[in-house]
C-alpha cells in the first residue's frame, strides 16, 4: 500500500474528490484528518472509514486556526504529518460587469488565502521530517472561460503558489504539487448540468469538449493525488497534473 504509516489531513473532505480522495487513502493505508463545515456528515464519515484510520475536525479554511488545529490533531491521533490535501474551495460564475470585490474576496478566503494558511501550518509540522502537499487547482486556472474570471484567478493564484512553495521548500524535503482537475462528475458539477434548461444536451455539449469523449470521475482525480503523496513520486515537486481528459492540450 503506497501510503502505508502516513498521515494525511484532507480538506472539503465530505464529499465529492475530497471524499473519493479520503476513501483512497485510506485503502492506500493512509490514516487521514477529515477537515469540513459539516459536522453531522464529517463525523458520520469518519466513522464509516474507521477510527483507526480517520478522525474527523469541524473547521472552516478561511479562519487561519483551522490549520493548526487540523496539525494538532494529526499529531495527537496518529503521531505524525505527512501530507495536506488542499481541496476545500468554492466555486463562482459571474460577469465581471457584476462581480463584487466582497464576492471576489470571499472565493478567494477560501480558495487562495484558506489553501495558504493550510499550506504554512502544515509546513511547519513537517520542516524535520519532510512530507508532501498537493493543491487541488482547476483546469480553469491556465485557460480562460467567460463567467469564471474571479474563480479561475483563485486558482491561478493558487498554481502560482505551488511552484513557488516548491521551490522555498525543497530544501526540508517537502514536496509541494498540484492537481488540475477538468470537468468532474462531483455533486457540484451535476447540480450546475441540471439547472439548465435542457440538461442532457448541455452535458453532451460539454463532453464533445473533451478530447476523451468523458467528463472525469472523482476516483480518476484521487488516483492522482494519491500518487503524488506517495513516495513514488519522490523526485517530484512543482509539478500541475491535469486530470481532464487532454481538455487543456488542445
Amino acid at each position: 500500500m503506497r501510503l502505508e504509516g502516513k498521515t494525511a489531513i484532507i480538506t472539503g473532505a465530505t464529499e465529492g474528490i475530497g471524499r473519493t480522495t479520503a476513501e483512497t487513502f485510506t485503502r492506500e493505508g493512509a490514516r487521514v484528518v477529515l477537515v469540513a463545515r459539516r459536522e453531522s456528515t464529517g463525523h458520520a464519515f469518519a466513522a464509516e472509514l474507521g477510527p483507526e484510520r480517520a478522525v474527523f475536525l469541524a473547521g472552516d479554511v478561511s479562519d487561519p486556526t483551522t490549520s493548526d488545529r487540523a496539525a494538532d490533531l494529526a499529531e495527537a491521533q496518529f503521531g505524525s504529518l505527512d501530507v495536506l490535501v488542499n481541496n476545500a474551495g468554492l466555486d463562482h460564475t459571474g460577469s465581471l460587469f457584476d462581480v463584487s470585490v466582497d464576492e471576489a474576496r470571499s472565493v478567494m478566503d477560501v480558495n487562495f488565502f484558506g489553501a495558504l494558511t493550510m499550506l504554512q501550518g502544515a509546513a511547519r509540522r513537517m520542516r524535520e521530517r519532510g512530507g508532501a502537499i498537493v493543491n487541488i487547482t482547476s483546469r480553469l486556472a491556465v485557460i480562460g472561460v467567460p463567467t469564471m474570471a474571479v474563480y479561475s484567478a483563485t486558482k491561478g493564484a493558487l498554481l502560482a503558489l505551488t511552484r513557488t512553495a516548491a521551490v522555498e521548500l525543497a530544501p526540508y524535503q517537502i514536496r509541494v504539487n498540484a492537481v488540475a482537475p477538468g470537468l468532474t462528475q462531483t455533486p457540484l458539477v451535476k447540480a450546475w448540468i441540471d439547472e439548465q434548461s435542457d440538461p442532457e444536451g448541455f452535458s453532451d455539449r460539454l463532453m464533445s469538449t473533451i478530447p476523451q469523449g468523458r467528463f472525469g470521475t472523482a476516483s480518476d482525480v484521487a488516483h492522482a493525488i494519491a500518487f503524488l503523496a506517495s513516495d513514488e513520486a519522490g523526485h517530484i515537486t512543482g509539478a500541475s497534473i491535469p486530470v481532464d481528459g487532454g481538455y487543456t492540450a488542445q
